[in-house]
């Protein structure tokens, strides 16, 4: 059923929501993703959307997702479409496929540049804005979809143009045939409030559902509003800022913060529903829809409370106000338990957690089997000014020149690399010489830990997780190096590492190397906390390198094409691609902070220092 005729008979006094997925990198992932979607398809939404990774990355997995929602769990499903990579052959068979599977819906969206490319470079010129289509979509295909578009309130991530303008563009695009609106997520109710107006004194009258996303962790939250560029408004941060070491308080925070902003938007917005960005997460959104009592699972006292006052103000940095472990989170798993159960998604082993049990990612790794691992970021907006940043990575021509760049990031000279879109965070600090030492060997780092061994989980520098806790971790280092360098390194981890050390090495050839037995998983972080079983949030393992090594050598070719055909930079750039090995390194003695650095390091530079 269209989107569209689905609105037009819901209640006027019950707003209804919507869900967004994206495809998992794994196969793992996927499969546990469809335990999760079948558990929140019982809190009946009106739809569910599927996202369409980076130039149709996706495409086969998006396709796949969406069948089975539209299909097997009988959920209207709202298909992501982009412009990059896009041509008229692929956006026929993407239709073509759709219509086969009794889908109706679809988001038109113009997409990021591929990374690396300053400006956006469409692959078929018929496809260069989302405008563009919508008017294919509907001159080839009619009425037969429901087509929607997106709006960003507080403004386009790529920054090229002004909001008044943007609000132009989205008028043509509705004129152009689009028949609804789905907002970029944000935080400034105030800020959609004023952009709603201009909107409609616009003459844009069809239905806008904006996009909500519950805060899940504070690390995940500030970078998220960095790439999509929403404002945050004071209050909330000053909210966040004493909190924003305890996730627990965090997320409580978040499913207040989406309760407060989703009850005024729609009171002073007349908004009919919402579209939550879930991140592949449940937990968080199962919470706000029971405290807003919008689905049919057991209302609580609590909620009842909350619902008694709904105009009351969430104060600035007032933690007492939040929704506590000892109150809601226990009220909404008591809530989640009566969800239906699924077989066979499993995390960390707790079959009967199935809706908790990513709920504090940590690092880039995370749990491959989980739902949420490879989360994208939202429509695949970077919000990156790509021409800023070349002024950071400059013109390398050498291998001497490329690893200044890399030193700079680490001296904080520069706030950025390909590889990190934000500087050097504290916990790396804790390693800075070592990571020094390595880069100046010409080994470029771009993912490490440092050794902690029962520290606090309060801590402000490694702390995650419920206070009162206590988190470990075990170090690693990930880098790339020469052939000759892996060699070494290999000789090295089997004279000295007496069974201690693991290694996981990857090429863009499709070559691989490795000590960790094929079933074995790593986990290199994990908490232990009052009241629960022992957490693990990083598990570092064959699938979740390989899927990342993909990622990360098409960086080196993203990073090529900034620069013209031929030139030095593009040249050496492309020859690091297609020589240098990625290797990921862990020591098991979480106990001993040194140990792996004499094995990565070696006798020379141990104790070194780097000016």
């Amino acid at each position: 059923m269209k989107f569209t005729e689905k609105f037009a008979v819901q209640p006027q006094n019950r707003p209804f929501f919507t869900f967004e997925f994206f495809p998992p990198r794994t196969d793992q992932g996927f499969d546990n993703l469809v335990s999760r979607i079948s558990r929140l398809a019982a809190l009946k939404p009106l739809g569910v959307s599927v996202t369409w990774g980076a130039g149709g990355s996706t495409k086969e997995r998006s396709l796949e997702l969406a069948n089975l929602t539209q299909n097997e769990y009988d959920l209207d499903t709202l298909l992501h479409l982009t412009c990059t990579n896009a041509h008229v052959g692929s956006v026929d068979a993407a239709l073509e496929e759709a219509t086969k599977f009794g889908i109706q819906n679809v988001l038109a969206l113009r997409g990021d540049p591929p990374r690396g490319q300053e400006e956006w470079i469409p692959s078929d010129s018929r496809f260069t804005h989302a405008i563009d289509l919508v008017k294919y979509i509907r001159e080839t295909h009619g009425n037969n979809f429901c087509i929607g578009v997106a709006a960003y309130p507080d403004g386009h991530p790529d920054q090229l143009v002004d909001v008044d303008k943007e609000i132009d563009n989205l008028k043509a695009k509705v004129d152009a045939g689009a028949d609804f609106i789905i907002t970029q997520l944000f935080y400034d109710v105030d800020g959609f409030l004023t952009w709603l107006r201009k909107v409609r004194e616009k003459g844009i009258n069809v239905p806008i559902i904006p996009g909500v996303m519950p805060i899940q962790t504070y690390g995940s939250f500030q970078r998220l509003t960095k790439l999509t560029g929403a404002k945050v408004p004071a209050h909330v941060q000053s909210g966040l800022n004493p909190i924003s070491h305890d996730d627990q308080l965090v997320k409580d925070y978040g499913v207040n913060l989406a309760v407060d902003m989703i009850r005024k938007l729609v009171s002073e917005g007349h908004v009919p529903g919402v579209h939550f960005c879930t991140l592949n997460l449940e937990k968080s959104v199962q919470r706000v829809l029971e405290t807003l009592q919008w689905t049919g699972a057991l209302a609580h006292p609590h909620n009842r409370l909350i619902a008694d006052a709904p105009d009351k103000p969430m104060p600035d940095g007032d933690a007492s106000f939040l929704v506590t472990p000892s109150t809601a989170t226990h009220d909404a798993t008591q809530s989640l338990a009566t969800l239906p159960a699924t077989d066979g998604e499993a995390g960390r082993g707790e079959l009967n957690n199935a809706a908790s049990w990513d709920d504090f990612p940590n690092g880039r790794f995370g749990d491959f089997k989980s739902p949420a691992f490879g989360a994208e970021d939202p429509w695949g907006n970077s919000g990156v000014a790509i021409n800023q940043m070349l002024r950071q990575w400059r013109n390398p021509k050498t291998l001497q020149e490329l690893t200044q760049i890399f030193l700079d990031h680490l001296q904080s000279r520069i706030s950025t690399t390909p590889f990190s879109p934000v500087p050097l965070s504290p916990e790396s600090m804790m390693i800075l010489p070592e990571l020094k030492l390595l880069t100046q060997k010409g080994w470029w780092t771009v993912g490490s830990q440092p050794t902690i061994n029962g520290v606090s989980s309060s801590d402000e520098t490694v702390g995650w997780g419920p206070k009162a806790g206590y988190v470990f971790q075990k170090g690693f280092v990930e880098f790339f190096c020469e052939q000759t360098d892996l060699e070494l390194l290999e000789r090295r981890i089997e004279e000295r590492g007496q069974g201690w050390v693991h290694y996981i090495a990857g090429n863009n050839n499709g070559d691989f190397k490795s000590n960790v037995p094929q079933d074995g998983r790593n986990a290199v972080t994990w908490g232990v906390f009052p009241g629960q079983e022992i957490i693990q949030t990083t598990i570092i393992e064959h699938e979740s390198f390989l899927s990342w090594k993909e990622e990360a050598f098409s960086i080196w070719s993203d990073w090529a094409s900034c620069y013209r055909p031929g030139s030095d930079e593009r040249k050496l750039l492309e020859a690091v691609r297609d020589q240098r090995w990625l290797i990921n390194i862990i020591h098991h003695d979480y106990q001993n902070p040194r140990a792996l650095w004499e094995i990565v390091l070696g006798d020379s530079g141990v104790n070194g220092t780097v000016a």
